[in-house]
């Protein structure tokens, strides 16, 4: 097995989209942990929905923070291949 074989191993498609499966299971965790947390934590007469889309919001925010973009993009001129 060659390197780009078990480098390829690591990603799953998504959307017509390669993601890495650590960096989706974390995302994933901390999106639905907050998201249940603030929706399990509401208090008073707000409905338990807006937390919980807050909660999603922080999760979101904190995972683009942690979870850095892998793609490298090239700028090329017209013409040029």
């Amino acid at each position: 097995m060659n390197e780009e074989e078990m480098q390829n191993e690591k990603y799953v498609e998504i959307w017509e989209d390669n993601v890495n499966i650590k960096d989706l299971l974390i995302s994933m965790t901390l999106c639905i942990g907050f998201a249940l947390g603030g929706y399990l934590l509401a208090f008073g007469d707000i409905p338990p929905l807006i937390f919980g889309l807050a909660g999603g919001v922080i999760g979101f925010i904190i995972s683009s923070i942690i979870i850095k973009p892998k793609r490298q993009l090239t700028m090329m001129e017209e013409g040029e291949e």
